[in-house]
């Protein structure tokens, strides 16, 4: 693959830039850094970022069909009125006896449900106080399962009977059967393990091909995953450590997008690795993706 091109494309770094998104009708990628509390689109005609700021980490941001964009904030699902530049609480979830928790990685399924799951802000592999969650479109909250570390990428086989799921400290990819009717999830069983060198599994997205691209926190690269066989296909590396997430845009999905961190780095790490926080255009892959599903509530 010696036609693969990876570019940094965005000069203004995030400290967890995550949850990437293409918006085909203006050719601009929607994202959000986590701890830098805001949501931001950068143009890729004009290269320009705009941003609105979040009253509480940000952990994903979705299309709404209605317009506007829905994001997992905090403990709350919110709407952006984008125009306004104004943010209204949605649903909170219960989360009382779980305090030390926020929102984490989130995504529309095809039947345009936001599913969104939520991590344990002391990351300690004995502490599983998290969980994955579902907006309805009626507004309303349904909890899926507990007991997770860190909810983190997911995304739905082209057949829409399977979701794609990742528990980052479990260091593994996981499948469920999915039911499109009701949105229900069964049958939870591994598609694949990571491996020593690989770090720490985050975002995902799958390509037309029906394979999973799995961004690799703290492992510098994005692995492409066949989940009917659970062999690692190729490793696309990357000039930073801490990737989190991925998504196909560009001109027919055929680009790569992915979303870096610089948290938690120190000096000597910066310095070694000045890309880190940025985002990445992979392109020339031979792999295309598909548009993202919108929240129809």
């Amino acid at each position: 693959m010696s036609s693969v091109k990876v570019e940094c494309v965005t000069k203004e770094k995030t400290e967890i830039g995550e949850s990437p998104v293409w918006e085909e009708k203006d050719s601009s990628l929607l994202y959000v850094d986590i701890t830098g509390q805001r949501v931001s689109r950068w143009n890729s005609l004009t290269r320009q970022i705009e941003s609105i700021a979040t009253e509480k980490p940000v952990g994903s941001v979705v299309p709404r069909q209605a317009g506007g964009y829905v994001i997992a904030e905090g403990t709350r699902f919110a709407f952006v009125d984008w125009v306004k530049r104004s943010i209204t609480a949605v649903a909170h979830v219960n989360d009382k006896e779980k305090p030390n928790t926020r929102f984490n990685d989130g995504k529309v399924d095809p039947a345009g449900r936001f599913f969104a799951g939520t991590m344990c802000l002391d990351m300690k592999p004995d502490v599983m106080d998290a969980a994955l969650y579902t907006l309805h479109p009626d507004h309303s909250v349904v909890q899926h399962f507990d007991q997770v570390h860190i909810s983190n990428g997911l995304d739905w086989s082209l057949d829409h009977r399977t979701f794609y799921y990742i528990d980052s400290l479990a260091f593994k990819v996981e499948a469920f059967d999915y039911d499109i009717q009701t949105g229900g999830l069964s049958n939870r069983r591994m598609v694949y393990k990571m491996e020593k060198d690989e770090g720490i599994p985050d975002g995902m997205s799958i390509d037309t091909e029906g394979k999973l691209w799995v961004a690799c926190f703290n492992g510098g690269r994005v692995l492409r995953i066949d989940p009917q066989t659970g062999t690692r296909l190729q490793t696309v590396k990357l000039p930073a450590e801490k990737i989190t997430s991925c998504c196909f845009g560009g001109k027919d999905y055929s680009d790569l997008y992915v979303t870096s961190a610089y948290t938690g780095m120190d000096s000597d790490s910066l310095a070694k690795h000045p890309e880190a926080g940025c985002i990445f255009k992979v392109s020339g892959l031979g792999v295309k993706g598909i548009p993202p599903y919108s929240y129809t509530g």
